[in-house]
């Protein structure tokens, strides 16, 4: 398909702003009455005496709008195959209803897969920041995308003796 982003067009250093959202009051007790029940998150006189002063969402709800940018602004677009998992998440400062959020992703490295050629390794990390430039969250994990050319034994055998090396 056009556009595709397979693994070679991923490289490390790039950067690509993938787009805004914002979550009101509403949503913020919906999701939190199914999935994150703390009173902080569903009552707003218990937010207004907890510790963030208001109610706020729930980290998960924040990694969830995260994920929910990346996929319509890039891995839609993609040869993603998926992901292994997540090396960290952090949840650096509450997100209150009706917050502008932005979302940031950095390529800080690649690889080829080396049980499947066909397959590389991308270790991004996630840039979430509110209106006034306050970061918000931020998480780094690995996903795995198709590539164009499958990898060669060369460039397998070059890249463990990187590895080695370093």
């Amino acid at each position: 398909m056009a556009g595709t982003l397979y693994w070679e067009d991923l490289a490390p250093g790039s950067v690509r702003e993938l787009g805004t959202t914002s979550v009101d009051k509403e949503e913020i007790k919906e999701f939190a009455r199914r999935y994150d029940p703390q009173p902080f998150h569903v009552d707003e006189e218990a937010g207004r005496q907890s510790i963030f002063g208001a109610l706020c969402a729930s980290g998960w709800q924040t990694a969830a709008l995260a994920m929910r940018l990346t996929v319509d602004n890039m891995l839609r677009h993609s040869s993603s195959q998926g992901s292994p998992g997540l090396e960290s998440l952090r949840w650096l400062r509450p997100v209150y209803p009706n917050d502008q959020l932005a979302l940031r992703h950095v390529i800080l490295e690649s690889r080829p897969m080396r049980k499947r050629p066909e397959v590389g390794l991308v270790l991004s990390r996630w840039e979430m920041f509110n209106q006034d430039g306050d970061k918000v969250l931020e998480m780094e994990g690995w996903g795995m995308f198709g590539r164009r050319t499958p990898a060669t034994p060369e460039e397998l055998a070059a890249y463990e003796a990187q590895r080695a090396a370093s």
